[in-house]
C-alpha cells in the first residue's frame, strides 16, 4: 500500500506503460495543491491501516478550475547548457497555473516558469485524427491573431478543407 508514479505512452489507442516508481513524485504534492485534497497525509494513514471511509477521503474531487503544471528549464540563466531534451530530467523547478479555463492556467503557467510567450511567427500544429475537426477553431484563432500556420499533411488537409491557409 502506498503511493505510486506511473509514467504512460499513448500511441494510437494503445496504453503502455512505461515505468511505475514506488514513490510520490512530485505529481502528488502538484494534485494535492490542484484539488485540496492531503493525497500523501491520507495514503500515509492508508498504510497504518485506516480506511478511505475512514478518512472520509472517497468522494471524487473535481475543481471548478484548471491547473497547469509546467517545468522551469535552466536554458536563460546557463547559457550553454544542453537544450536538447531525452529521458534525463534538465528541470531546475516546477511552477503551477490556476485558472478558470485550460487556455488562462496554461498563459498563467509559462508566465511563472518566465517563458516568453510568442506574439507573432508561425504556429505548427499537428493533431491526432480525432482532434482534426477541433483544431480548425483554434486555428482560426490563431490566425486572427496574425500567425501563419504549418501543419502536418493530414491536419493541413482538414484545415484547408475547412478554407484555412496553411504552409
Amino acid at each position: 500500500v502506498g503511493l505510486m508514479n506511473v509514467q504512460f505512452a499513448i500511441q494510437r489507442d494503445l496504453i503502455y506503460v512505461l515505468e511505475v516508481n514506488p514513490r510520490a513524485s512530485r505529481t502528488v504534492p502538484f494534485v494535492g495543491k490542484a484539488t485540496g485534497v492531503p493525497l500523501a497525509k491520507i495514503a500515509a494513514r492508508c498504510m497504518v491501516g485506516r480506511t478511505l471511509a475512514q478518512q472520509d477521503a472517497r468522494a471524487e474531487v473535481v475543481p471548478g478550475y484548471f491547473s497547469v503544471k509546467e517545468a522551469v528549464f535552466p536554458f536563460v540563466k546557463f547559457p550553454g547548457v544542453d537544450t536538447i531534451l531525452g529521458p534525463e530530467m534538465k528541470s531546475t523547478g516546477e511552477v503551477m497555473g490556476v485558472g478558470k479555463s485550460f487556455g488562462e492556467a496554461f498563459v498563467k503557467s509559462q508566465l511563472a516558469a518566465s517563458a516568453k510567450l510568442p506574439e507573432t511567427g508561425a504556429a505548427f500544429i499537428s493533431v491526432r485524427d480525432g482532434d482534426k475537426l477541433a483544431v480548425v477553431h483554434v486555428a482560426r484563432e490563431l490566425l486572427k491573431l496574425g500567425f501563419r500556420l504549418l501543419a502536418t499533411r493530414g491536419t493541413a488537409g482538414v484545415l484547408a478543407a475547412h478554407g484555412i491557409a496553411v504552409t
